[in-house]
């Protein structure tokens, strides 16, 4: 079963060529008429789908449409063209910190993201050391997040994410924040999750991060597909060098 499929998806933003600093000269301008915009398209005719249990790694520079293109699939950005179809639960990292308030404490935090997902206070209850147990933050459940470095930031967040099986992950550079012992655990817990049968979306930089976890690879420049295949296909034609891991991968 296909639970993500993307059809000819495109997007873009409409950028001002003026710089303006207040919204006097905003008013002035527009009612000059001399405001204008250009469209920037950050994603560009996309199409692939994803069946059960597969894990896609997307790769490609600054700027290419990774991020765009895993928001737009968890729904935060609309299509401007073509389409998106999930089936299931989406579990999304996208962002640092999304969806925390930063001014409460690590506990709060944790019931109000299971408010949102749609989880009563006693059910976050009983999950509760769980989640604060596997971000490692034991000593700073009463601390506003907005005190925390990123790595504990994301640990949390992480923590939260997948405190259930989703059936579709997605991560943007989530594990590679942290210690390397965190990243470690972090990966492990990815990798159950897709033993599991979800459906997984990774966008990393570290292409050997996207080859231990990944089977499959989408390189992604200027918001156009370049490669979309078997891993280590894509990572090394993105690379340009031979793919060497420090441990085997399921597909090698």
């Amino acid at each position: 079963m296909n639970t993500i499929e993307v059809n000819h998806l495109s997007v873009y933003f409409n950028m001002g060529n003026q710089k303006i600093d207040n919204l006097k000269d905003f008013f002035i301008q527009k009612v000059k008429r001399n405001l204008k915009v250009q469209k920037f398209w950050a994603l560009r005719d996309v199409s692939f789908t994803l069946h059960e249990g597969e894990a896609l790694g997307v790769l490609g520079l600054n700027g290419s449409g990774k991020s765009t293109l895993l928001k737009t699939i968890a729904g935060v950005l609309e299509p401007s063209e073509g389409s998106v179809r999930t089936v299931g639960s989406i579990a999304p990292m996208i962002e640092l910190g999304a969806g925390f308030d930063l001014d409460l404490t690590a506990r709060e935090n944790i019931y109000l993201n299971g408010a949102v997902l749609g989880y009563d206070r006693e059910y976050m209850k009983k999950r509760f050391d769980e989640i604060i147990d596997f971000a490692e933050l034991e000593d700073f459940v009463d601390v506003p997040v907005k005190n925390f470095s990123s790595g504990m930031t994301a640990r949390l967040g992480f923590s939260i994410a997948t405190m259930n099986q989703p059936d579709i992950l997605i991560l943007d550079e989530v594990l590679s924040v942290g210690d390397f012992k965190f990243q470690a655990k972090s990966q492990a817990r990815t990798q159950e999750i897709i033993d599991n049968g979800a459906t997984v979306l990774f966008v990393s930089h570290a292409a050997t991060q996207v080859a231990e976890l990944c089977t499959r690879a989408l390189w992604l420049d200027r918001g156009r597909v370049v490669m979309d295949g078997p891993m280590k296909e894509v990572v090394e034609a993105y690379t340009g060098m031979p793919l060497v891991l420090t441990a085997p991968a399921a597909t090698l």
